[in-house]
């Protein structure tokens, strides 16, 4: 069996470090250097975008940004707010096509508040569908010209079903799933949730994204993986099952971490 090829979230700032191990596979880069609305209001974020064209020069892995996210919902009942939640996707996509990136990464409307309280409205689920299509949709229409696919990364959700179910409203192969390890192993300890692999199961073929992080089913720790008490092997057993071809992007916060991640994946049998 083939091992699948893990990727990382980097900085532009870090290719540089990262390069060699990069390009010996080819592997898929997701750059985080692209969020913040200070940047994207300044357009500050070409100078970046030339210099990481420049070094990923030759490499043919899959490249994809993490879009913005601080701050910004979906289902906000503000139209205020919502208006400049789209407008961040907009700039975004404006990233995605300087870069050449087919992936942009953002976050869920979905709030622990939700998972314990939507089931108390009528319309609780369908007014977060409503006000996200409202916010999202004219950037999934937007991508699917680009050819970029936006990927809708769990936070806090408690029942993947939700956020599926989202996703399937907008019927776009422009909008597919995330799943961040970390966040469900977070919302397994905290909300009751289901294990990481079901999350996996739950997303079956719409799953396009995985950033691979450990933790401690407490708090959103970005360990090296094989440090905390995900189930990894259930975890690439589910993946393994899958038709689709998701990106395996490591993403911890000691980025240096990455070879100790690597070496333990290696060591179980379940990366390259």
């Amino acid at each position: 069996m083939t091992l699948p090829v893990i990727g990382a979230a980097l900085g532009v700032g870090d290719l540089p470090a990262y390069r060699d191990w990069l390009f010996e596979k080819d592997r898929d880069l997701e750059l985080q250097s692209f969020w913040s609305a200070e940047m994207l209001n300044a357009e500050s974020w070409k100078d970046p975008v030339a210099g990481a064209k420049k070094q990923l020069d030759g490499w043919n892995g899959r490249l994809g940004i993490h879009g913005p996210f601080w701050g910004l919902d979906f289902a906000s009942f503000d139209i205020d707010i919502r208006a400049i939640v789209a407008k961040r996707m907009m700039q975004g996509l404006d990233v995605c096509v300087a870069l050449g990136a087919t992936q942009m990464v953002v976050h869920s409307p979905f709030s622990t508040w939700d998972h314990y309280n939507l089931d108390m409205y009528d319309d609780g689920r369908s007014r977060i569908f409503e006000t996200t299509h409202e916010t999202l949709g004219p950037a999934v229409k937007r991508a699917e010209g680009a050819g970029v696919e936006i990927v809708l990364e769990n936070i806090e959700d408690g029942n993947p079903a939700d956020r599926k179910a989202l996703v399937e409203s907008f019927g776009s192969d422009a909008l597919k799933l995330s799943i961040d390890t970390g966040h469900a192993h977070y919302a397994h300890g905290i909300c009751n949730a289901p294990p990481v692999d079901y999350y996996v199961k739950s997303a079956g073929n719409l799953l396009a994204h995985v950033h691979l992080q450990d933790a401690d089913a407490h708090a959103d720790r970005h360990w090296s993986i094989g440090r905390g008490s995900i189930h990894w092997h259930a975890v690439f057993e589910a993946l393994g099952k899958l038709d689709a071809n998701p990106r395996l992007i490591l993403e911890l916060k000691n980025r240096a971490e990455i070879p100790a991640s690597m070496a333990w994946l290696e060591a179980e049998g379940l990366g390259q």
